[in-house]
């Protein structure tokens, strides 16, 4: 049974900073924020829904967790206890900022059965974070990330974003290379989306901020998807999630409501081509038949069969099957342009 969140949205009321890609302050003003008896009533109901209690966690998502006042944290954290233990929920889930990670922080999420934190790094250059207003350093994640492991009792999570204001492909794998060697547990990925009412937005329409072609921006994240499974880092999102905020006010970046399927369809088709490099290559091969496990057919074939026509354009007809072991890919029946091989 794989895992699953209660999400309880907690708005930015306690975020010191206005990020340049943030609108959240609108969006704050429509959401209820939530209190003790909240959360009770979304446990309760998730208890008797929820399909394996011991694999779901409470999570406290849409602000900086740890930046609210005290008082208000330790309300939520204090609702949520009666709905931990066997039986129960395994824990809690927060995100937070870096800079609002301390041992006294952290020693009250430990008490509190929090069980994940995530941060939102979204950069690790300095001149990229001053640019988005983050108002937090690339040291100020690396102390954070590093203090949050030493307690040994958190898995830890790490958010960036890819395309933001200044930042350029080469910034981006900094950012990942940085990121990486934290070695967090999960890491979020989000391609920046533009908005409307937030500083990126104004210095999007005034031809200020350009930027990356949405291709590069796939071809950089599918190989951190890539990166991330060899290194067992768990992605678990890749893209903003479909929205009528983002479909309303989206002024410009890198949103798809399919992006991490696009992301691996372009992983397989580096994999396919370093096949059929193998037997000849692009030039050489007419035609191929390519096989992969049952479970990942539709991301060899790629979105609207984006890889078949790939290689279609490049001259080279391939026919994509499943077969039942976990062999990643295997080549067969390929014919040369000369004859059959």
């Amino acid at each position: 049974m794989g895992h699953s969140n209660i999400s309880i949205f907690v708005p930015h009321i306690g975020c010191p900073h206005m990020c340049a890609f943030c609108n959240q302050r609108t969006i704050t003003g429509t959401e209820k924020i939530p209190h003790a008896d909240d959360v009770k009533r979304i446990c309760t109901q998730a208890m008797s829904e929820v399909r394996d209690v011991s694999q779901t966690e409470i999570a406290f998502f849409g602000g900086s967790f740890t930046a609210v006042p005290m008082e208000y944290m330790l309300e939520l954290l204090g609702a949520a206890q009666e709905f931990i233990g066997s039986g129960k929920f395994k824990g809690i889930r927060i995100s937070t900022r870096p800079d609002y990670i301390s041992r006294e922080i952290l020693d009250i999420l430990k008490e509190n059965h929090v069980t994940v934190i995530e941060l939102g790094a979204q950069s690790m250059s300095d001149t990229v974070l001053a640019a988005n207003e983050r108002g937090h350093t690339a040291e100020d994640v690396e102390k954070a990330a590093k203090l949050i492991k030493s307690y040994g009792c958190f898995d830890l999570g790490l958010q960036m974003m890819i395309g933001l204001y200044k930042s350029s492909p080469d910034d981006e794998l900094e950012t990942w290379s940085k990121i990486a060697a934290l070695s967090p547990d999960t890491v979020r990925i989000y391609p920046v989306v533009i908005l409307e009412g937030t500083k990126l937005g104004e210095l999007y329409k005034s031809g200020e901020y350009k930027t990356m072609e949405f291709d590069e921006v796939v071809d950089i994240c599918s190989k951190f998807l890539s990166d991330a499974e060899r290194l067992g880092i768990d992605v678990i999102k890749l893209g903003l999630h479909a929205s009528e905020v983002v479909e309303e006010q989206m002024l410009g970046g890198f949103y798809h409501p399919a992006f991490r399927e696009l992301c691996e369809g372009r992983n397989y088709r580096k994999l396919i081509t370093e096949k059929l490099e193998e037997h000849g290559g692009l030039d050489e091969i007419s035609s191929a038949v390519i096989s992969v496990p049952s479970r990942q057919l539709s991301k060899a074939i790629g979105q609207k069969k984006a890889n078949i026509s790939y290689f279609k354009d490049l001259g080279v007809d391939i026919k994509i099957v499943s077969h039942e072991d976990n062999e990643k890919i295997k080549i067969h029946e390929v014919k040369m342009r000369g004859g059959e091989k």
